[in-house]
């Protein structure tokens, strides 16, 4: 017994460098930065604000995305979001560019809750169930997922009910 306890003092395991382990071991990429972009978001001459941004490999390359909710700055109202996707190519210093757009502005919605786990992005999504309900004052919700599978994003949403909000 005495000499399995001596030999289990000698094993050691190697020790730790910090490195991620696995098939993409080495420098561990950094995410875009989301505040780094122009993005194709047309606000008439006002200034675009990153609301949220959420980091995760999307694609199982093991380098980073960003997904950024963006909008047009207002002074008053609930301006609508856009969701786009940020990369940088593998070349040293290589500016982050947007590589899809997962909610179009044109859908009048606002994005909140924006994550990614498990390679999928999540937000929730508030908009109005007709056009005479207030803009302050969204009514309806959706969740909303994005997967990326087959070399593009595939959506899906789940409703609620007008008034659930």
């Amino acid at each position: 017994m005495a000499a399995v306890i001596a030999g289990a003092g000698l094993l050691q395991p190697e020790a730790a460098t910090g490195a991620p382990a696995g098939p993409h071991s080495g420098p561990r990429a950094t995410a875009p930065d989301a505040h780094a972009v122009t993005y194709p978001l047309d606000c008439k001459g006002a200034p675009q604000t990153v609301t949220a941004t959420a980091e995760g490999d999307l694609d199982g390359d093991g380098r980073p995305e960003t997904v950024a909710a963006v909008r047009c700055e207002a002074g008053s109202g609930t301006p609508p979001h856009a969701i786009y996707v940020l990369t940088r190519d593998k070349a040293e210093g290589a500016p982050p560019r947007v590589v899809a757009t997962l909610l179009d502005t044109a859908r009048r919605q606002t994005a909140t809750d924006l994550t990614i786990r498990d390679r999928t992005v999540t937000a929730s999504l508030l908009g109005y169930s007709g056009p005479e309900v207030p803009r302050c004052c969204p009514d309806k919700k959706q969740l909303a997922k994005w997967l990326w599978s087959g070399g593009k994003f595939r959506q899906e949403l789940t409703d609620s009910g007008p008034g659930s909000v």
